[in-house]
């Protein structure tokens, strides 16, 4: 699965989509990323199959945000494996900050 269909599928969400960095947006965003490489399959001394990891990161104003459920479907029917990794409210900002764990092949 190429990376570009990460996007293509939170695409479906509805919210502005950023890839590594978001800059100067308001209310709700999704940035995602690529970060590493989990574990993989050899043979004969090659690479067979390389899975990548990233993150996927939501950030929200709103209590029970209906596009949470969004973003699990949307990576559920693109058959991305995920995980829900932690929920924080940043004081600072005053977000409340999703975070997805992934992997890809």
């Amino acid at each position: 699965m190429p990376l570009s269909d990460i996007q293509s599928a939170l695409r479906t969400v509805g919210v502005p989509i950023h890839h590594y960095l978001a800059a100067k947006v308001a209310d709700k965003y999704i940035v995602w990323a690529e970060d590493g490489e989990a574990d993989s399959e050899w043979a004969d001394n090659k690479k067979q199959l390389q899975v990548l990891t990233g993150t996927i990161d939501y950030f929200t104003k709103m209590e029970y945000d209906p596009n949470i459920s969004k973003i699990q479907e949307a990576l559920n029917d693109a058959e991305i494996s995920w995980k829900l990794n932690s929920v924080q409210y940043e004081e600072l900002t005053k977000y409340i900050h999703y975070e997805w764990a992934l992997e890809v092949v």
